[in-house]
């Protein structure tokens, strides 16, 4: 059946390949982007600042004008912040949850008065490992998935009387642009500095080793596809999968000096 799907940045990595998989698919889809790029050939493309909630409503609008119904958003746009917590701006905090979580708290605000009326919808928010585990130096990035982690879960039981799903997915780690992208704080002469270097050069190293985005794609197309999907679906390697099952087992002292000996850090 084809659906009309909404997918936040589609300019690169999982969004690019979520474009291209659900347009194969035979469904009407719209991303949105920052700046003029290369897309699938069919896909829609709106210009979008997620900080900036006027754009996102209008966005919404064009597709409702077009199409009359939205029924798949899919949250999937972000920045990625690196450094030691104590080294990060605050101004660095607000800019990331204004992008990863507050835009796409507009983003679903403007599609759900849609997906209400026509009682049916699907929203799916791409999380993160992270947004289970928490990862040490990201810990700006993965505050803003935890709490995409839990407005989801609430937001889940708030719209169910109205045929609405809210699934969360946690990619582990793939080859995406988060290398290149990642904006890192560290003040000089930091403290921090030496542990730091080594983290982000394994942070980096499993980024760079991971998973092709083309495997998220293939499974969101599965998730869009399903009647009843999951409320969770972890997309990793094994030991990604593992640990997220293991935190809900683990003394957390446990599980932190299990995290922290990955990253190189003694516990």
């Amino acid at each position: 059946m084809k659906k009309v799907v909404l997918i936040t940045g589609i300019s690169s990595g999982f969004g690019k390949e979520m474009s291209k998989k659900l347009t194969l698919d035979g469904h009407a889809v719209y991303g949105t982007i920052r700046s003029k790029c290369e897309v699938f050939p069919g896909v829609k493309t709106l210009n979008v600042e997620l900080a900036e909630s006027d754009s996102i409503y209008k966005a919404v609008d064009k597709i409702i004008e077009e199409q009359g119904r939205i029924d798949v958003l899919i949250n999937n746009a972000g920045m990625h912040s690196g450094g030691p917590l104590e080294d990060s701006p605050i101004e660095q905090f607000r800019a990331q949850m204004d992008v990863n979580y507050f835009g796409w708290v507009h983003t679903i605000k403007a599609v759900l008065p849609h997906m209400r009326k026509q009682h049916s919808g699907l929203i799916i928010n791409i999380s993160s490992i992270g947004g289970i585990t928490g990862i040490p130096f990201q810990g700006v990035y993965t505050a803003s998935k935890f709490a995409v982690e839990g407005m989801s879960v609430a937001l889940r039981m708030e719209v169910k009387a109205f045929g609405i799903k809210v699934v969360i997915v946690n990619p582990g780690d793939f080859k995406t642009r988060n290398v290149e992208t990642r904006i890192v704080s560290l003040a000089e002469d930091s403290p921090y500095a030496e542990q730091f270097a080594k983290s982000l050069q394994i942070i980096e190293r499993d980024e760079s080793g991971g998973k092709d985005p083309v495997i998220l794609a293939n499974r969101i197309s599965k998730i869009v596809k399903k009647r009843k999907p999951r409320q969770r679906y972890v997309v990793g390697s094994p030991i990604q999968k593992l640990a997220a099952k293991l935190k809900c087992y683990l003394p957390e002292r446990i599980f932190d000096k299990i995290i922290a000996s990955h990253y190189g850090i003694k516990f």
